[in-house]
């Protein structure tokens, strides 16, 4: 497998973020590739584990790490492949549901992680609600934002439009997906200010793109839109059903944050979600917060941990 490993003074000085890489040689289909993680805060402690999506990486957490070291957990973030300071496989082809899920089941294992709280969003929570349902007695709680497991009818329904031509699709991840696939290229930057509500600075604009020095490095955020599973054909259907019927039957703890002027995964999105949520309580809506709702952070962080605390 060919890949780029993003030069480490890419990284140098980016703001609010002053954390130490940790690597984990690649497994499986992962062999001889190398994954980035963080890993702040006592060993023994509660772990969080922060789950990004796409096209940002670790970075976005930077808002929320801060309150869970400081409320005396572990967190640990990796940045998947293709992401951040991980590997980069140069073709889009060796990108697959299967190989970004063995990825994170096997860093889950190698770091013994225990206690776990999953905090995620957009292709962390595709990929990361289907972890707990593996070993159910490592995890106990989760924080869930502006994401989605394959929901019916919901699915079929974004299914048939992306059968439509590009210029006629109606859903709002539709129109993402036509907008994603029309280049070999992607402002990374750009996207994450534009669906965090343009707040960025610019040097938080450049932390987005620092993992990218041009666009060989893009085949995963390029090919990540054509990987989400809306149809029982496509790979990784079935386990986001069978993880659904896990969260049916959930018994530990819940938080849900919506940033309600996301277009593709807001208010109705989620609030589906948190019904298949046993014992999910009202979400903490953010009126103004945008698909990357983690740039509203410390609030998030600091109203689940409260939440957390009085159950």
């Amino acid at each position: 497998m060919e890949a780029l490993r993003t030069p480490e003074e890419r990284f140098a000085n980016l703001p609010d973020f002053p954390y130490t890489p940790h690597y984990l040689e690649g497994e499986g289909r992962a062999e001889g590739l190398r994954m980035a993680y963080l890993d702040e805060g006592p060993k023994d402690a509660p772990v969080f584990l922060c789950l990004h999506g796409e096209p940002s990486w670790s970075y976005l957490y930077r808002k929320m790490i801060p309150v869970f070291l400081e409320a005396g957990g572990r967190v640990i973030a990796p940045d998947l492949y293709g992401f951040g300071r991980s590997d980069k496989p140069v073709s889009q082809g060796d990108y697959s549901y299967t190989f970004h899920r063995e990825a994170l089941l096997s860093l889950v294992k190698r770091l013994d992680l225990q206690d776990i709280t999953l905090v995620c969003q957009d292709w962390g929570g595709v990929l990361g609600l289907t972890l707990p349902m593996e070993e159910p007695e490592h995890w106990s709680r989760l924080l869930v934002m502006n994401t989605s497991l394959p929901l019916e009818p919901e699915s079929s329904i974004v299914a048939e439009d992306l059968a439509r031509p590009a210029d006629e699709r109606k859903t709002g991840f539709g129109v993402w997906h036509a907008i994603s696939q029309k280049t070999d290229d992607m402002p990374v930057g750009h996207i994450v200010n534009t669906g965090a509500g343009k707040m960025l600075t610019e040097a938080e604009v450049a932390a987005y793109d620092a993992p990218f020095p041009d666009k060989s490095y893009k085949a995963g955020a390029i090919v990540f839109p054509r990987l989400v599973p809306f149809s029982d054909s496509q790979e990784g259907y079935e386990i986001g059903r069978r993880a659904l019927r896990f969260w049916n039957d959930w018994q530990g703890e819940s938080f849900m944050a919506i940033g309600a002027a996301d277009p593709v995964l807001g208010k109705k999105a989620m609030l589906r979600l948190q019904g298949e949520i046993k014992g999910c309580p009202p979400p903490l809506i953010i009126e103004e917060g945008g698909h990357f709702v983690q740039e509203w952070g410390d609030q998030i962080a600091k109203a689940a941990l409260e939440s957390f605390a009085k159950r």
